[in-house]
């Protein structure tokens, strides 16, 4: 038996079901009419003619028929769901690989009574500074927060961030040593 790769391009095209419309164009062009007529059976006066079911129906079928347009290949409705994804998206992406999120640290206890030499290398210092407690990390964001505080951040050649107080508030200071 003989097999072929199809190609991904020919497997995107969508079927035309009547003239050039396809699927999702006439169940564009279709819904109007179902909803309509629940319209007319769901709203009062039921069963009878009123303008504003009229008018209710006639401008869900204007904007169906707008979004059947296609336009460069696709209806109008998918351009607004890819704008739509487009302006709900985040603004920024931030990524830390210093992060500890989803991380396990695990921090063993030395056996021996031996003493160490203090030796402070700067992953010390970050570990030092992941595990502060809630109320410290309140303190610190509360102080960086603080307009008056004139807090700057600058990064390094290597990518280090340094961080720069040049104002501290008095009762920040006070907030932070209590």
């Amino acid at each position: 038996m003989r097999s072929t790769i199809v190609p991904a391009q020919i497997t995107t095209v969508e079927d035309r079901i009547a003239g050039k419309l396809s699927l999702s164009q006439l169940l564009l062009l279709v819904s109007p009419i179902f909803g309509g007529s629940a319209v007319f059976v769901v709203l009062p006066p039921f069963f009878n003619y009123a303008v504003y079911k009229v008018v209710l129906i006639v401008c869900v079928a204007v904007i169906s028929a707008l979004l059947a347009i296609r336009i460069k290949g696709k209806i109008l409705l998918f351009w607004g769901i890819t704008l739509l994804h487009y302006n709900t998206r985040p603004k920024y992406y931030l990524f830390n690989k210093n992060s500890a999120h989803a991380r396990e640290i695990s921090i063993t206890a030395a056996i021996d009574n031996t003493p160490q030499p203090e030796t402070k290398t700067q992953k010390d210092v970050v570990k030092h500074l992941m595990h502060l407690s809630a109320t410290e990390r309140a303190r610190i964001e509360s102080l960086i927060a603080d307009p008056a505080a004139n807090v700057h951040f600058t990064t390094t050649k290597k990518g280090e961030l340094r961080v720069h107080l040049t104002e501290v508030p008095q009762e920040g200071l006070s907030a932070a040593t209590n």
